[in-house]
């Protein structure tokens, strides 16, 4: 057998066992690979009978790390970061500069998007790449220079800077709010009512909402969605009142396709944040579009007043789970 100079296993093995760590699921490490989780199986099994210890206690439907797969999982995590990061960087050398930034669709779509002409006007030599995604984890890739995440402003092993903090409210169409007009929170619960539901439970719904303002024992009709975006377009089109996210929706106010229908209204409980890598130094092109993105980030109902925060205030790391975001 050929001994291999640094004594490590299969690099596919490795990267099969670091994706399946990291989504916790055979299935979305596949999905990620592009193999079946058949392959991936294999590859574990294959991992574990070369360490002589178990890496997952295989459950039903579901995998958790042992002790031994945590710390392999680490290590692992280290490094393709920082292989990453040095490949990045040498690759951007041949060309323009590469960032990658990470978000929801809601927030690429409703906030990000808007403002990146401004940016790219200003930086023609940055190249922006966007990642998308509403799942939880879905943005916890080693190629994401930038994330913008809702939470408390802790994530492990990773760094953050606030952005803004946001406000909720009910917004209908002007046409859904002339023939339902509503006076009070009561009145809200005998319409229909959009809600983002189903992706992760931590985000906020109208029942927590009406818990906050209302009468949170009354039957609503609540119709539910995956999806911010489309929730929002089912607003606009007139089909009930979802909740807005004043940062999100205000645009959509001064154009006249949403409005407000009660002065009801709470503060998220959480705020926004840009993060990065706690292991890795950010490139000058990615510092450059972090101070950007917080230079905008006292604006927390998205109109033309734009108020720099300070970019003194510390950097913090490690995280309890989020509470709020739409997708």
């Amino acid at each position: 057998m050929v001994r291999r100079f640094y004594s490590l296993p299969s690099l596919i093995a490795l990267a099969a066992f670091e994706a399946a760590a990291r989504h916790l699921s055979l299935t979305k490490a596949a999905e990620e690979l592009n193999v079946t989780p058949g392959a991936v199986s294999r590859q574990v099994r294959a991992l574990e009978e070369e360490l002589g210890v178990p890496l997952f206690l295989r459950r039903h439907r579901a995998v958790e790390l042992t002790r031994e797969g945590e710390a392999m999982a680490a290590a692992l995590r280290e490094g393709f970061d920082r292989i990453s990061s040095t490949f990045r960087q040498l690759k951007s050398l041949g060309g323009q500069a590469v960032v990658t930034i990470g978000s929801t669709m809601a927030m690429a779509h409703l906030w990000l998007m808007p403002r990146m002409g401004t940016f790219w006007n200003s930086h023609p030599e940055i190249v922006v790449d966007h990642v998308i995604s509403d799942h939880r984890h879905g943005l916890d890739r080693p190629d994401v220079d930038l994330r913008i995440r809702y939470g408390h402003g802790e994530w492990p092993d990773e760094l953050s800077a606030k952005l803004y903090d946001d406000r909720i409210f009910p917004v209908a169409s002007p046409a859904f709010a002339r023939a339902y007009p509503v006076k009070s929170v009561a009145d809200l619960m005998q319409l229909q009512l959009l809600s983002v539901e189903g992706i992760d439970w931590t985000w906020t719904t109208w029942a927590e909402f009406l818990r906050e303002t209302g009468d949170p024992d009354r039957h609503v009709s609540v119709r539910r969605f995956n999806s911010y975006v489309i929730a929002l377009q089912a607003a606009r089109s007139g089909q009930g009142v979802a909740l807005g996210w004043e940062s999100l929706v205000a645009p959509l106010i001064e154009a006249g396709s949403l409005v407000r229908v009660t002065d009801a209204e709470i503060t998220v409980p959480q705020s926004y944040f840009v993060t990065w890598s706690a292991r890795r130094p950010l490139s000058p092109q990615a510092v450059t579009l972090r101070d950007w993105l917080l230079s905008l980030g006292s604006l927390s109902s998205a109109q033309a007043s734009r108020l720099p925060i300070s970019l003194e205030q510390p950097f913090r790391r490690r995280s309890p789970r989020s509470k709020g975001e739409p997708a």
